[in-house]
Formats: structure tokens, sequence, C-alpha cells
């Protein structure tokens, strides 16, 4: 799947690396995605379980031709015994900010999603102060529909964040 030059894939053994650098260097992961060092090896783990593709949750590759810029991720929130929908977030490197990739790689998993599972609804959280991301999920087609207190605790304060939805129906037919 491609949106202009950037593309989802999955995650290849080659990138765990990188992966790994979002969970142990503060500045790759960004100011209001960086909770403390945690474990690296569980992208390890997990990859070798089920290459991050499962069915509870997964991770695919953001690239514009052999650049890596990121990740895109989901994981399921069951709502009821016979419903679930998907929460997706994105992660890019500092240098993918700011361009545009992160809206169009939603917008990708979005679709992507819609495609391959039968939800009717995808979610997205971002704290209150992520003006740039409020804006790509908006541009990506998600709608707000409002803050929830002090739901994250990141550098010794809770946070607020603000939550999206895109509802299938509400998906853009894909361009040919």
């Amino acid at each position: 799947m491609s949106d202009d030059s950037v593309m989802l894939r999955p995650v290849a053994e080659d990138d765990l690396p990188l992966l790994e650098r979002f969970l142990t260097d503060p500045e790759a992961t960004g100011p209001f995605q960086w909770r403390g060092w945690s474990d690296p090896a569980r992208w390890r783990r997990r990859w070798a379980q089920d290459g991050l593709l499962g069915d509870e949750s997964g991770q695919l590759m953001v690239v514009a031709g052999a650049d890596r810029l990121g990740f895109v991720a989901w994981r399921k929130v069951v709502t009821s015994s016979s419903s679930y929908h998907w929460n997706i977030g994105a992660q890019l490197l500092p240098g993918a900010r700011g361009r545009g990739v992160g809206t169009r790689a939603q917008r990708l998993l979005a679709r992507y999603l819609f495609a391959h599972t039968p939800v009717v609804r995808l979610e997205a959280d971002t704290e209150t102060g992520n003006i740039a991301e409020q804006r790509a999920l908006e541009k990506s087609g998600f709608t707000r529909e409002g803050v929830l207190r002090s739901l994250v605790f990141r550098d010794g304060q809770w946070r607020d964040v603000v939550r999206y939805s895109l509802l299938r129906e509400d998906m853009p037919p894909a361009e040919q």
C-alpha cells in the first residue's frame, strides 16, 4: 500500500534495531512518546513469535523507498463479548516529522485495517499538547471526540489526551 511515496510494509528482522531505538533513545521518540527506558528485547521476542502481526495487535514499518521512517501500530480494544475496534498510533523518526508522513501513514493504516478486518471503528489518542499529531489525525479523516482527563502518565505528571475516531463509513474511497 502506498500514498505518494510513503508505504507500509511488514517489519523485517533488520528493522528491529530501528524499533529498539524508540525504547532506548529519547531523541528518536520525541517529547510526547518518551515514557522512560523500556525493554528493547520485547520487539525481538514479539517478532520471533508472530512477526509483529498478531490477532491482538500489530506493527508495520513506514518507509519511503529504502528509507525507514518509523512505524504504525494497532491494538485490539474489546468493547463487548461480540465486538471490538482498533486503537492505532504512529511513531516517526525526527527527520520524518512535519512533512505529512504521519498523515499519509495513518491514512494507509486505516485503509489496511478496514480492508482486512471486520471492524467498523478505529480510535487514536494523543496528548492535548501534541498539536501536530492532532492535525495529522484530522487530515487523515479522523473526528475529534473529546478530551480524556489524566489518562497518560509521562515526565512526572498525568496528561490529558484527545480521542479521535474514524468509522468505516467515513473512510473516503481509495483513489484508483
